[in-house]
């Protein structure tokens, strides 16, 4: 075991690794280890300056790019934690994650956006501080990523694990100085997690601006990719290339695909596993929150079709009924989960608290089943929440944002299906007056809310979708419009 801090880590690799070993490629940009370690330095020490302090949050609202990656390893030489959010995150959203974790700097946007708090632009620059390496410090959490949450108002899930990594310990799969592709958000958990832990193993990680099917194929095949993260959406738009596009790659460096983040359709899973061998397939399931998760490899997936896998050695799982009654094989129930370590051992909540049972054990959401052999397979989500593209998205966020506009009563947001993304999101807006135009409050929405919970389809109605209770039956508004397509 050799444990390194992820404020050293950088030196590490760039003094073990050939001179000139590139560490980071995004678009035309590549970086070397040395580069990386020295612009992070000098961003650190530009950090220090603007107030940064050992466990701080430091808010990163930047895109995918050189500049992520270099933020969030400078946060880390200073021992504070990253906070990274979506760069095209409303202010309205941002401020409310901002008033949550009261983070020392936010990089990444204007000025004048956070009078009370310490910010930088994109593109801030850091040249005019030396790059000489900075004193180990190590943060008590590594990472804070945020969350949407069942009452629309964000979340936080500090992680306890602190900023260090063992180098030499095995992680799913993955190689030491191999090549990594990230072609996900960076701000997503499972992104920044391949992506970094790909660094962490002295990895080169080639990371898009956005996600292309065609261009991931020939990254694949350009910088000899082994391993690869990907959602199902990503597959399946892959898939939906034509045969002689798909084929055209050279794709024999590939040695693991991860898909995670949302179900996977059993026939596009098994499409890929013909296409690329059923050992290079892995499925991962598990929440940001980290008590626990299960993998499958492709040759288990065919001998337990639809499963996600079997609990690790790291957690224990039950399915359970409403009454909290631990229920047998093949009955469908809620999955709650229990880490070896303990209830609040591998996160902690602020601005939520945890769904648990008596003992500690916690749930997602999620429900399920498990078999004989113990295999767990997911049913469907208890809430109500929308898996679009491999993003949750929470109705009451949206539905929150719609009553707000002027002439809505109220709404019901839904996911409907979709061959693309999973789901795509849906809005019945109740206006008793008829007086909501679509644009206008089209407009109202994109002022609030990030491109992707925006809802894709709006249904206008004059009839009140909530009954005195304030309650919405957004399942049986789902079911019937799905029943009517």
């Amino acid at each position: 075991m050799t444990n390194v801090s992820l404020s050293t880590i950088l030196a590490y690799w760039s003094n073990r690794l050939p001179n000139g070993t590139i560490a980071l490629v995004h678009e035309e940009t590549r970086v070397t280890w040395r580069e990386l370690d020295a612009v992070s330095n000098r961003l650190a020490r530009a950090y220090l300056d603007l107030g940064v302090k050992p466990n701080d949050f430091v808010t990163i609202a930047l895109p995918n790019g050189i500049e992520f990656v270099a933020a969030t390893f400078a946060t880390w030489k200073l021992g504070a934690t990253p906070q990274p959010v979506s760069a095209k995150l409303p202010k309205f959203e941002r401020d409310q994650l901002i008033e949550l974790c009261h983070p020392s700097l936010v990089i990444g946007v204007p000025d004048e956006d956070h009078p009370d708090c310490m910010s930088i632009p994109i593109g801030y620059d850091a040249n005019g501080q030396t790059d000489a390496p900075l004193d180990e410090r190590i943060a008590d959490s590594f990472k804070a990523m945020t969350s949407g949450g069942s009452t629309g108002r964000p979340k936080l899930i500090v992680s306890t694990t602190p900023a260090r990594w063992d180098v030499d310990g095995e992680f799913l799969g993955f190689q030491t100085a191999g090549s990594v592709l990230i072609p996900g958000p960076l701000y997503h958990n499972g992104p920044f997690m391949w992506g970094m832990i790909g660094l962490f193993k002295g990895n080169q990680i080639t990371i898009t601006t956005r996600f292309d099917a065609d261009q991931t194929l020939r990254i694949i095949e350009e910088e000899r990719v082994d391993t690869v993260y990907m959602v199902p959406t990503m597959m399946q738009r892959i898939w939906n290339l034509p045969d002689e596009i798909r084929t055209n790659h050279d794709l024999s460096s590939l040695k693991t695909l991860w898909h995670l983040a949302a179900p996977c359709p059993p026939w596009l899973k098994e499409a890929f596993i013909d296409w690329l061998g059923a050992d290079v397939i892995w499925e991962l399931y598990g929440g940001t929150e980290g008590q626990g998760s299960t993998t499958i490899s492709g040759e288990e997936w065919l001998a337990h079709r639809g499963s996600v896998g079997r609990p690790g050695p790291t957690c224990k799982m039950q399915i359970v009924d409403d009454d909290g009654t631990t229920l047998g094989p093949r009955e469908v129930g809620e999955i709650f989960i229990l880490p070896e370590t303990g209830q609040g051992s591998t996160y902690r909540y602020i601005g939520a608290e945890a769904k648990a049972m008596e003992g500690g054990w916690e749930s997602l959401g999620d429900m399920g089943y498990m078999d004989e052999e113990g295999y767990l397979y997911l049913t469907d989500r208890q809430t109500d929440m929308i898996l679009s593209g491999g993003a949750n998205i929470y109705p009451a966020e949206i539905e929150g944002a719609i009553e707000a506009f002027t002439g809505v009563r109220s709404c019901a947001v839904i996911g409907l299906p979709d061959d693309d993304l999973g789901n795509v999101v849906h809005a019945i807006v109740d206006a008793p007056n008829g007086d909501v135009a679509e644009e206008d409050l089209l407009a109202h929405l994109a002022e609030r809310l990030v491109r992707y919970k925006i809802p894709r389809s709006l249904e206008f109605t004059n009839e009140p979708l909530r009954d005195d209770a304030g309650k919405v039956r957004r399942k049986q508004l789902r079911a019937e419009r799905i029943e009517q397509t």
